[in-house]
């Protein structure tokens, strides 16, 4: 009989689209675990834990943030430094790259200014100048690329149960979140649901960021105020029958982009009927945004983002 006990590996997954003012924004995620066999009896996975029980029917709950204004691009003349219309922000736009870049030269006086795609570096790396710093220069002066509408790493790093986590558990660092029940979790300065936050403070790279909390629900539509500024989403898995938090994961999403403009209003033309009999015809059409067509496959050519549902139709 073997007494060896079955270990299994719990996996949080999230994900949110590119907000868009008006749009609804519907949080991807879903949590799973997997059976370790002897090979596998720890995990290595980002957002994961290892456990002797696979995951327990569970819920989620959610939290939005909103952040500070930011600067988009340091190039002057680069017309997303004020619009942050779809058009303007859309890969083609960007050159298709789908990155920002950020100079990492410490001699240079771009150091730690961040541009939109490659074009705008190359354009402001001709107006910069060398300066004096004390701060020891990188082994490389390349600039640091990030993938828009990644999220940022020491937010995701915090989660419940990961392995970038301080325990497995609940993070050392970081209060989750309050349980929907109001049942006290793991610890007597963890917040309640009803003792939710108006805004915390967090650092990344030395820079102090206020966080401002807008939401508790599942779905959010960004509106004016949102515009020009990243959210943040906390998703929390609660067991469904003891209110005990499993794991949590928090995501930082892209600039919120502007409303598209309205279409032009068309006037409908009545053709009137011509006298006589004359030749008839039929006409068959097929719905080619249908969503289950409007892939990547599809369109590659196209934003994810605005290959959702929501933002079509709107």
């Amino acid at each position: 009989m073997n007494s060896k006990e079955s270990m299994y590996s719990w996996h949080l997954s999230l994900r949110v689209d590119r907000p868009v003012e008006g749009c609804n924004i519907r949080p991807h995620s879903y949590m799973y675990g997997k059976k370790l066999d002897d090979r596998e009896m720890t995990s290595g996975h980002n957002h994961s834990k290892v456990c002797r029980e696979p995951p327990p029917n569970h819920e989620f709950s959610y939290r939005w943030f909103r952040g500070p204004k930011v600067e988009p691009c340091a190039y002057e003349g680069c017309p997303r430094r004020t619009s942050f219309s779809p058009h303007e922000w859309s890969k083609h736009a960007l050159g298709g790259s789908g990155c920002s870049l950020q100079c990492v030269s410490t001699q240079s006086s771009l150091y730690k200014s961040t541009f939109c795609n490659a074009s705008c570096f190359v354009k402001a790396w001709k107006t910069q100048y060398t300066v004096q710093s004390d701060i020891p220069q990188a082994r490389s002066s390349t600039p640091i690329r990030r993938r828009a509408g990644s999220y940022a790493d020491d937010d995701d790093a915090r989660s419940v149960g990961s392995t970038n986590s301080g325990r497995s558990g609940v993070s050392s660092n970081y209060n989750p979140p309050g349980t929907p029940r109001e049942i006290s979790v793991d610890g007597p300065n963890t917040p309640r649901i009803s003792d939710l936050s108006q805004g915390y403070s967090t650092e990344y790279g030395g820079q102090s960021e206020e966080w401002v909390e807008i939401s508790n629900a599942q779905l959010y539509v960004p509106h004016a105020d949102d515009v020009g500024r990243k959210l943040k989403l906390e998703a929390a898995a609660y067991s469904v029958e003891s209110g005990e938090l499993l794991m949590h994961r928090v995501v930082k999403t892209d600039l919120v982009l502007s409303r598209t403009p309205d279409p032009e209003k068309r006037n409908l033309v009545t053709a009137k009927s011509a006298a006589g009999g004359g030749a008839r015809f039929r006409i068959v059409t097929y719905n080619i945004l249908a969503e289950i067509y409007a892939t990547q496959q599809q369109y590659p050519y196209t934003d994810l983002w605005s290959l959702s549902w929501d933002f079509r139709y709107v």
